[in-house]
């Protein structure tokens, strides 16, 4: 297996954290007899040679051992070898899906700048693979179970000519017993299909006649599954008429024959990243498979899509509300309509005996914001009957707001109020809670009174001050508070200089005293000091909010335009001077050099800045939509200025009403998610109604 392995001069070679010099200790550890050495060894390929799907010169170098490591009998986990180098060749130079079911890069990156990590390397790789495929031919016979599931992707991606891969397919077919086995070879099937529709029509519609002919009885109900979400993607026409009742039907005939719901062991003595994944992965990771093959083929069938998930998450299996549960999420972050009835269903699911599918709703419900408003009832009533979800305790760490909690709040639902003003009368009191505040608006007014005592008691010398500080700021902030003045100058002016950290505190505090307004008339000495520090530009924003005088204001801001730290302050200090409008003028020369930045943000920042001050959108407004167009996350920037103008706005209306009518969520492209995308994108929505509303925002030149 390793006949040359001493020969090859890893020290030479690169990794994604530098010399590949580690790597045949884990070449070595793959064949280990020990599972825990084996998961570890998986583990280190993944994280160096294959590190989030780069293929770099050692990932190369490791192929030949690889194929010989697959090939040999006796070491165990080959199926997992199999995966890797799958995921090594990816197809035609794409990413493919790794072991928990979640996309990889597609080769191109070169993170530590070592050489090329990608095309060249990635195409070398599939040649050399291309030029073993027979290793995956003998596989696909394998005694091993978990190795013949492994081995059609890999023939499907390596193997040539295709008349071959499709005989192989279907002898396969034809005497595999295995369901597991069958779904993996008929999940194949359909990527055959879709590869070969053009370069070899023939042989891909022969595929598609055979998928076809599976998706039909006498075949089990997770065949045929499987079948029908290949046809969705490559033959749709074939789709029955009935399709949705036709596949919750089989979901349950599925679900009554299965047998065994236990979750995914872990390997005694190993904890890495690939057992961590493994764990992780739903316990029915079939089920889930095929329902995801089925979700991404329909794609913009949303009502197909949302009457499926609806049928599932009323079944009476757990594990298929479970996998719905999660499927929901990627419908919810990518469309924008029809979340109500599967919402309100997830919240269904929070009164479930199983953990894990409470747990599930939970997460999937916590990125909904304001869209969570249909299980509001189910949240409300779990937290009355359950008052132990109202706070987190974690083995590590200071506690949390418990999860039902926070998503009741997120939603805006005045019901949590009472619950959080239990929570702040309490023994422990979750440093995040002051989060949440936001949200409920001025359903969280008689929580100020807590807010503010608890942010007087903080403890100045206390090094992990900013824990607790930020999100009550934030809370008393939010609620405009002008009786927690007096708190929040002594932060200002009682801070130790060790204990202020990157400033967090302060600049969280000299916000509040900006939403305080003219009643922080005492904090004036404080922000005019912090004019000449790192906090200049919310300093210079607070004065102007509590003073409305500009001739200091305006040469801090534009200094902070050419900060050379943080974007984030030049944008922040852009917005603040396009709210001071024609006073502002003088800013105008260095906000028309920042229209030209390379970053979009900070374009578009400026661009709308210039806008408000001069009120002539001609020459930002080429800036402005290109910016919408090539850069979404502006957006929100441009929606806003157009919001805080008014009628005078009508120069991007058009943009505003393609969003309005856009069914798609403005990020859904985006390479990575966060929990904050779909609320941010609610937040354009309302942005440009009330832009097209024509009446100006408050504040608003």
């Amino acid at each position: 297996m390793f006949r040359g392995i001493d020969e090859v001069d890893w020290a030479s070679l690169r990794h994604a954290h530098g010399s590949a010099e580690d790597v045949p200790g884990l070449l070595r550890g793959l064949a280990s007899a020990d599972p825990a050495e084996r998961q570890t060894a998986l583990d280190g390929m993944y994280g160096t040679v294959h590190h989030r799907g780069d293929v770099y010169d050692s990932t190369l170098a490791c192929v030949p051992f690889l194929l010989a490591l697959a090939a040999r009998e006796e070491v165990r986990d080959r199926a997992t070898v199999v995966e890797l180098l799958v995921s090594i060749g990816g197809i035609d130079g794409a990413g493919d899906i790794d072991r928990a079911g979640d996309e990889v890069g597609d080769g191109t990156g070169d993170e530590d700048g070592d050489g090329d990590a990608g095309d060249g390397f990635a195409a070398r790789a599939r040649a050399e693979l291309r030029a073993g495929a027979e290793v995956f031919v003998r596989l696909a016979a394998d005694p091993d179970a978990g190795v013949r599931r492994a081995a059609p992707k890999a023939l499907v991606r390596f193997l040539d000519p295709p008349a071959r891969v499709l005989t192989l397919l279907r002898e396969r077919i034809t005497v595999e017993r295995d369901d597991r086995v069958l779904l993996a070879l008929v999940e194949s099937l359909g990527l055959f299909a879709g590869r070969h529709r053009s370069a070899d029509q023939a042989r891909a519609t022969e595929a598609v006649r055979l998928l076809a002919t599976l998706s039909e009885p006498p075949h089990g109900p997770g065949l045929r599954l499987a079948a029908l979400g290949r046809l969705a993607g490559c033959a749709p026409e074939l789709l029955p008429g009935d399709l949705v009742p036709t596949v919750v039907r089989l979901l349950r005939d599925r679900s009554g024959q299965r047998s065994g719901t236990g979750r995914a062991q872990a390997i005694p003595g190993a904890d890495t990243l690939a057992d961590r994944l493994r764990r992780l992965r739903p316990s029915d990771e079939e089920g889930s498979q095929l329902l995801r093959t089925l979700h991404s083929a329909l794609g913009g069938r949303v009502a197909d899509r949302i009457a499926l998930l609806c049928g599932q998450l009323t079944s009476p299996d757990p594990l298929d509300r479970c996998n719905a549960v999660w499927m929901s999420a990627g419908l919810f972050r990518e469309w924008r309509t029809g979340a109500e009835g599967p919402v309100a269903l997830i919240g269904a699911q929070l009164g479930a005996e199983e953990g894990w599918l409470h747990d599930a709703a939970v997460a999937v419900l916590g990125e909904l914001f304001e869209l969570a408003g249909p299980a509001a009832d189910h949240l409300h009533a779990l937290l009355a009957c359950r008052p132990e979800f109202r706070i987190r305790h974690a083995e590590r760490g200071a506690p949390k707001l418990g999860g039902p909690l926070k998503v009741l709040a997120r939603a805006g639902d005045a019901r949590a109020t009472p619950l959080l003003a239990e929570v702040l009368a309490g023994p422990v009191v979750p440093d995040d809670l002051g989060l949440v505040i936001p949200h409920l608006g001025r359903a969280a007014g008689p929580l100020a009174p807590a807010l503010r005592r608890r942010l007087a008691r903080l403890p100045l010398d206390e090094p992990g001050i900013q824990r607790p500080a930020v999100p009550l700021l934030s809370a008393l902030t939010a609620l405009g508070d002008a009786e927690s003045v007096p708190s929040v100058l002594r932060l200002l002016r009682g801070l130790p200089d060790a204990v202020r950290l990157p400033d967090a505190v302060t600049e969280a505090a000299v916000r509040a005293v900006g939403a305080f307004g003219g009643a922080a008339h005492e904090a004036i000495p404080d922000l005019r000091r912090l004019l000449d520090t790192d906090c200049a530009v919310a300093a210079a924003q607070a004065l102007w909010s509590v003073t409305g005088e500009t001739d200091s204001v305006v040469p801090a801001l534009v200094r902070g335009l050419t900060d050379p730290g943080l974007g984030r302050q030049r944008r922040a200090a852009a917005d603040a001077l396009g709210r001071l409008g024609p006073a502002a003028g003088t800013a105008l020369p260095e906000l028309r050099r920042m229209t030209g930045s390379e970053d979009a943000s900070e374009r578009a920042a400026a661009a709308c800045a210039v806008w408000r001050i001069t009120g002539e959108p001609e020459p930002v407004l080429p800036v402005l939509r290109a910016a919408w167009v090539e850069h979404p996350r502006t957006r929100t920037t441009i929606a806003g200025c157009a919001a805080a103008l008014g009628p005078t706005a009508t120069p991007v209306h058009d943009l505003l009403r393609a969003e309005l009518h856009a069914p798609r969520r403005h990020r859904a492209n985006a390479a990575a998610h966060s929990v904050h995308d779909i609320h941010e994108d609610e937040t354009l929505l309302r942005l440009c109604r009330e832009a097209l509303g024509g009446t100006p925002r408050p504040g608003a030149v």
